[in-house]
């Protein structure tokens, strides 16, 4: 038995928009309809739209949907969220907004929220005449998960959007690996990817100017960031550490600590965890030294 929010039971229990709007002409005004999912795999939502042309906002929307409690109360809450909303406003609505709207949906039911913003997107490009681009990207990747036809590029946007670190998580959200199993491995490879992605975003940039054109004030700021955000985290998790001592030209000099100062492979450690780092993140042509603290 699934726990639901009070808002969740509330908005099931209780709809306000469901039914269809029908396409009276009225001038100014549009009707469309976005669609997504299918009843096979278990949910379907057909949305509505009203809207007024000259404004090109949304006066009016309904649902249709066929699905769980999760997957009723999240189209309700949609159209709360973009009642009277211009269309741009509209397509800032997220899937996460429309969890917190409901209070939270359990963890395996967030796909009902990811399928209302899906509809409110498939909706919006239709009557602005660009259906078939809508989500391109995703359409086009390579087919990860056949169970439910879900693309690589549409895995990795979810949990780039949705800040996802399981292949649990993504099955939550898109259902993908729900099926037969046999992608959650690639699933849990692409997640790999992309903290990978998100830990090379995060490295210094190479100085825009030579090694040997910097202030000497510069060179030594950004060899210390190296050492501080690349090279002592990982010494510091063996019982090591580094501090930077003096720079000259391009020998960087440095003065091995703890486990590294006393350890039989300082040289390896010397070479490969902190000169070829230095070499990589700044100058091919750094040299380091290790040094001993003066008395």
């Amino acid at each position: 038995m699934w726990e639901y929010t009070d808002k969740v039971l509330d908005l099931f229990y209780n709809p306000q928009h469901q039914g269809v709007i029908e396409d009276n002409k009225e001038p100014g005004i549009a009707v469309v309809v976005g669609e997504v999912g299918s009843i096979a795999c278990g949910d379907a939502l057909r949305l509505h739209l009203k809207i007024d042309v000259e404004q090109d906002k949304i006066i009016d929307a309904k649902f249709q949907t066929f699905g769980c409690t999760s997957a009723i109360a999240s189209s309700e809450a949609l159209i709360e969220l973009i009642q009277g909303l211009t269309l741009d406003d509209a397509l800032q609505v997220t899937n996460k907004e429309i969890a917190n709207h409901l209070g939270g949906l359990p963890s395996a039911k967030m796909h009902c929220s990811v399928m209302g913003q899906e509809a409110l997107e498939a909706a919006i490009y239709k009557y602005r005449g660009i259906e078939p681009e809508i989500h391109e990207e995703d359409e086009e990747g390579a087919l990860v998960c056949t169970c439910f036809s879900v693309t690589e590029n549409k895995i990795r946007r979810i949990i780039t959007e949705n800040n996802l670190t399981t292949a649990e998580e993504v099955t939550n959200y898109i259902k993908a690996g729900g099926g037969c199993g046999s992608c959650l491995a690639t699933i849990d490879d692409i997640i790999d990817e992309l903290k990978q992605e998100a830990l090379q975003s995060t490295k210094p940039k190479l100085p825009e100017k030579p090694l040997h054109t910097l202030t000497a004030v510069q060179k030594i700021a950004l060899i210390q960031r190296v050492l501080d955000e690349e090279v002592r985290p990982v010494l510091i998790a063996d019982g090591g550490d580094v501090e930077l001592y003096d720079v000259e030209g391009e020998t960087v000099k440095v003065i091995l600590q703890g486990a590294c100062g006393s350890c039989s492979s300082s040289t390896a450690t010397l070479k490969i965890a902190i000169e070829s780092r230095l070499r990589d993140r700044i100058s091919p042509n750094i040299v380091v030294q290790a040094v001993e603290r003066p008395l």
